[in-house]
């Protein structure tokens, strides 16, 4: 949370990482960039997501609604804000 971004797993399934990222006031990046980033970094990061095909990515914005952040880490749910998918292969559906 030091850069203002926190992520979570919440699934792998079916070569699938399904994750959730909380974005904080200092994140400046766009929701693209960020869940490939992220999407990437767990992956790479971890021996049993090395072989991931892709990833759902499940966004919470506090930049824009700065109460979600604590609904957050009180373990309370949280609405969405934005939800990405992505392949890390580009020749996967070949």
């Amino acid at each position: 949370m030091g850069f203002g971004l926190c992520s979570r797993l919440l699934d792998y399934r079916n070569g699938v990482i399904y994750l959730e990222v909380m974005f904080g006031r200092r994140w400046k990046k766009s929701y693209n960039t960020t869940a490939y980033e992220i999407a990437k970094t767990w992956k790479d990061g971890n021996k049993e997501l090395s072989k991931a095909i892709g990833s759902k990515v499940f966004i919470i914005d506090a930049r824009k609604n700065p109460y979600k952040k604590s609904m957050y880490f009180n373990g309370e749910s949280v609405l969405h804000d934005a939800k990405k998918g992505l392949l890390f292969a580009k020749d996967i559906l070949n």
